[in-house]
């Protein structure tokens, strides 16, 4: 039995960590979160968090978000392959379409998102999505693709959500879930989605659940506070906490440690 909760997204690599990385790991773990997927954004990004889940006995990915699609070398693909050959580094990502911000131009987004597709297929790794206002090209662009991975820090409609999961994905809910101002189309949903596919993250520094109490002074997330996510989610699933844990971690490790040799 897998007694401990696994965070599948944190940005331990965020300036609002800086000097702060080996408490927000003792916190965690302290708070049961013994297991942790840290994120990497860009390929700068991306060797940090795998030097800091070397460090640390964590687990990181290696990717390019969206956001930062624009500013991709002629090499990052090598760089990325280099990282990705690494024990502790487990999944290409973050990576995805972002039509919501739109900080790099749609096409190149998608040329990138086609290349770390292309990367993991080719590696057999699963992928660490990132998608807003942009389901139905990610879509049509999976479609020409044979991945495994998870969408994460869903926040979709209907449509989107059938799509991932007719597809295969996973899904990664963070504290959105516990947001009473935004989160109510994503509490309908989270029924829709097998226990088996579901994923549980923080996102941290991001989306400190709103139900948290008392509220951290700091106003960051963290993953410490993962089991107030799971929390609202077991509540709205009508399952108990227990069952929620084995079942949440025992999809992490499957999905993300079957091929590593951490």
């Amino acid at each position: 039995m897998l007694a401990h909760w696994v965070d599948c997204g944190v940005n331990l690599t965020s300036s609002q960590f800086a000097e702060q990385t080996a408490a927000v790991v003792t916190r965690a773990k302290a708070a049961n979160v013994q297991q942790l997927l840290l994120i990497g954004c860009d390929v700068a990004g991306s060797n940090q968090a795998a030097e800091l889940a070397k460090t640390h006995q964590l687990v990181a990915t290696a990717g390019v978000h969206p956001h930062d699609a624009k500013s991709v070398s002629a090499n990052y693909l090598q760089h990325l392959s280099q990282l990705l050959s690494r024990p502790e580094v487990v999944a290409v990502g973050e990576c995805g379409l972002d039509f919501n911000r739109d900080f790099s131009p749609r096409d190149q987004q998608e040329k990138v998102l086609r290349e770390q597709l292309a990367l993991a297929q080719s590696l057999q790794l699963p992928v660490y999505l990132h998608e807003r206002d942009a389901s139905e090209t990610m879509l049509k662009v999976l479609q020409d693709y044979r991945v495994h991975g998870v969408l994460h820090c869903f926040t979709g409609n209907h449509s989107a959500l059938m799509g991932y999961l007719d597809y295969g994905l996973h899904i990664g809910i963070t504290g959105w879930i516990c947001d009473e101002r935004r989160g109510d189309k994503l509490r309908t949903l989270l029924p829709e989605i097998p226990l088996e596919r579901l994923l549980l993250e923080t996102d941290a520094p991001y989306l400190l659940p709103r139900t948290l109490r008392p509220k951290p002074k700091s106003g960051k997330n963290e993953p410490a506070y993962l089991p107030e996510i799971a929390s609202q989610v077991a509540t709205l699933l009508g399952t108990d906490l227990a069952h929620l844990q084995q079942q949440t971690s025992a999809n992490f490790y499957r999905l993300f440690m079957s091929q590593s040799h951490v």
